[in-house]
């Protein structure tokens, strides 16, 4: 009984949070179930595919340039479309490119490309309007809370989508019904049509509030506050590691532990308690933690790599997913509340459209991803693929150690100005 009051308890205290602040909520967790297949199972199809890293990272830098595009096309498309409606196009436009690209039989590299473009564009009308609307629908005191239960939501998913997709995917390989044979494509073209299904219910639960569309119609500027350009220069180190966090586990699993239905396993093990953490973190630290949260993340995902770097074997690769596991909803839960504060203060000493920001930020991320992509590209071409999983993480992970006396900086100065 005791329990059942603690969840009632946490319930009410959801329920006393605004009620746009609250549908994005249950649309966020509705559409955590989608970006593990998104991001982890697209890159192992294209594994399975092709059989080189090289044509993953190549899907990856085609994705980061699609978000970057459809960013700046959002920005315009603001002055005409509800944002909720943008929103909702992202999330469906993923669902539908799953599906034309598990159609194809012979996957191309300009396929390939193009598929990446249009993942990318999804996500870029997904996560900027999503910064929108979190901006608009929080507050400073409440963004913990909001980022801890969405990494919440985001981090159980990455434990079970994966378990129940390794599922589908290895009961689909050699399946017979009717004289019909079926394969492991035939499991991704299943679960792909699964994801559409739900795009659609994640689009359907936005509908139930009204979000507004910035004022201001202005967005595009090229000088911004000292602070910003900071807070630009940690997004750039963010987004170093960003790319792998997608890369990284399809390339080092089915290289060196096993199947797609590895990846569930996994990466279910230590989510659970991580999970718990991040919801217990949110819910009752403040803004004054956040660093230290963030500290702590960033410390334990150079363990993780270093540990990979020194032991590349399935046991070494398990590890450095144990830590990304947990370091990457600590990082988020700490680096997003950051930044909207920031834009909280830049925005009214600027007197500009919250949206111009999140524009900016967007090409902050992808010049850090292209960094980061390029580095492994480069070390896999020029050394070997092998050189480059190992190393090409632990550069990436100490550059971003960096991050750690800038944010001290830049979340002092933003309280103070």
């Amino acid at each position: 009984m005791k329990v059942l009051e603690k969840f009632y308890g946490e319930y009410r205290y959801f329920q006393s949070m605004p009620h746009n602040m609250r549908v994005l909520l249950v649309t966020n967790m509705l559409y955590s179930m989608v970006l593990p297949v998104v991001e982890v199972f697209l890159a192992a199809y294209i594994m399975r595919y092709y059989n080189e890293t090289i044509f993953v990272a190549l899907f990856q830098l085609a994705m980061y340039s699609g978000i970057v595009i459809t960013s700046v096309l959002n920005g315009f498309f603001l002055r005409k479309f509800n944002i909720a409606h943008l929103y909702t196009f992202g999330i469906l436009l993923s669902g539908v490119t799953m599906l034309g690209m598990m159609q194809v039989d012979g996957l191309t590299v300009a396929g390939l490309f193009t598929a990446g473009l249009l993942i990318g564009a999804s996500s870029g009308f997904f996560w900027t309007n999503r910064y929108l609307m979190t901006f608009n629908s929080t507050e400073d005191t409440n963004r913990n809370y909001f980022f801890g239960l969405e990494s919440f939501f985001f981090t159980v998913s990455n434990i079970t989508i994966p378990l129940l997709v390794g599922a589908i995917l290895s009961r689909f390989d050699g399946l017979e019904i009717w004289g019909i044979t079926f394969n492991v494509y035939s499991g991704y073209r299943f679960v792909t049509v699964l994801v559409f299904f739900i795009t659609i219910l994640a689009g359907l639960s936005l509908m139930r509030a009204k979000y507004s569309n910035p004022e201001q119609k202005a967005f595009l500027f090229f000088k911004f506050h000292k602070l910003w350009n900071l807070q630009i220069l940690l997004a750039a180190l963010k987004g170093l590691v960003q790319g792998f966090l997608v890369t990284a586990p399809a390339m080092l699993i089915m290289r060196y532990v096993g199947k797609e239905g590895s990846l569930g396993l996994i990466q279910g093990l230590g989510g659970g308690l991580t999970a718990l953490i991040i919801y217990l973190l949110g819910r009752f630290t403040k803004p004054k933690h956040r660093l230290t949260i963030f500290s702590i993340g960033l410390s334990i995902f150079l363990l993780g790599t270093l540990i990979n770097a020194w032991q590349l074997t399935a046991m070494g690769v398990i590890i450095f997913l144990l830590c990304k596991v947990v370091f990457q909803p600590l990082h988020d839960l700490a680096y997003y509340p950051i930044m909207l504060k920031v834009i909280d203060t830049v925005s009214v000493l600027e007197k500009r459209n919250p949206y111009a920001y999140i524009l900016n930020h967007e090409f902050g991320l992808y010049v850090g991803r292209f960094l980061g992509l390029i580095i492994f590209i480069t070390l896999a071409l020029q050394v070997s693929e092998t050189f480059a999983l190992q190393w090409a993480l632990v550069i990436v992970a100490a550059l971003q150690m960096l991050s750690i006396p800038l944010a001290f900086h830049i979340t002092n100065k933003s309280y103070k100005l």
